[in-house]
């Protein structure tokens, strides 16, 4: 057998095994925090754990219904920020920026991927919540899902953008003439032929968007107030919920898991449990909604 087939089906097995060693890291994390959650899982029992409003281990109390919502409030806000902000960004940068623009403007959306939580949650802490304060509403800190959405939306940003840009750039280029052959101007195109080509690509960018947001752990205990309360208008407006303190179940997990010991410590990680099967159902619903669509 020639050398170059020899060397063609070792990599092959290489691919292959990579393939299964990030599966495998998968399921270990999995099975490694399912087995240290079991006895929370077993003593205080997944429904109290998910329909509980209280969490105070000191007296027994574990009840996770405040931190999935700010989990989920503060991605969603983080979402209807950053998703139309991310989604114009790769338009532009794909289809609209000449190379001089675009040469200088994807190094400074790449460069957002680079800096470390922290400082978003300093910028956070310094900049924006003097300015979230200065909205007159009674109870209002300046920190809570409000500053969470925003500082999520600017961290979300170069995910959303760099692989929604590669799935608009890898429309293949008759879809776009062929529109421009039928009398459409270049943003008809783009809204009309480009996006809904692409539209597998950006949903996935968005899935990786979410599955970051609802991961964030210190730029949200740095700006969401860290209250374990269940998040509730401050006002009589509705909006004024975003301006309610919060916790997630991330900030949760970082806060306590230094002193907590017994159950209290099995609880955190069912706490991660719950995260974890939350990312999936995110995940396994966006690709049943594509997969839907496209049939």
């Amino acid at each position: 057998m020639p050398i170059r087939y020899v060397v063609d089906r070792g990599v092959r097995y290489l691919l292959l095994l990579s393939a299964l060693a990030s599966i495998f890291i998968v399921f270990l994390i999995g099975l490694f925090t399912l087995r240290e959650g079991l006895p929370a899982l077993w003593e205080i029992g997944l429904s109290n754990l998910l329909t509980g409003r209280v969490w105070r281990p000191q007296r027994g109390e574990f009840g996770l219904v405040a931190m999935v919502a700010g989990s989920v409030l503060a991605t969603i806000g983080a979402m209807l920020l950053g998703v139309p902000l991310a989604l114009g960004c790769a338009i532009f940068l794909a289809e609209v920026a000449p190379d001089s623009v675009r040469s200088i403007v994807r190094p400074a959306v790449e460069l957002l991927a680079g800096i470390p939580s922290v400082v978003y949650g300093l910028f956070g802490m310094v900049v924006l919540v003097p300015l979230v304060r200065q909205i007159p509403v009674p109870g209002n800190t300046g920190f809570g899902l409000l500053l969470a959405s925003i500082v999520l939306a600017v961290m979300i940003l170069p995910t959303i953008t760099n692989i929604a840009e590669d799935a608009i750039r890898a429309v293949p280029r008759e879809y776009k003439e062929g529109s421009l052959a039928l009398g459409t101007t270049h943003w008809q195109t783009i809204v009309g032929v480009t996006l809904p080509a692409a539209r597998s690509g950006i949903v996935a960018a968005i899935i990786l968007g979410v599955g970051r947001a609802l991961g964030e752990t210190m730029a949200m205990i740095m700006v969401i107030g860290n209250s374990v309360i269940f998040p509730r208008p401050l006002g009589n407006n509705p909006l004024t919920l975003f301006l309610s303190q919060a916790r997630t179940l991330t900030g949760n997990i970082a806060v306590e898991i230094n002193y907590a010991t017994g159950l209290h410590e099995s609880a955190l990680f069912a706490t991660g449990v719950v995260l974890f099967a939350l990312i999936m159902i995110v995940n396994t619903t966006a690709h049943l909604l594509i997969r839907g669509r496209a049939r």
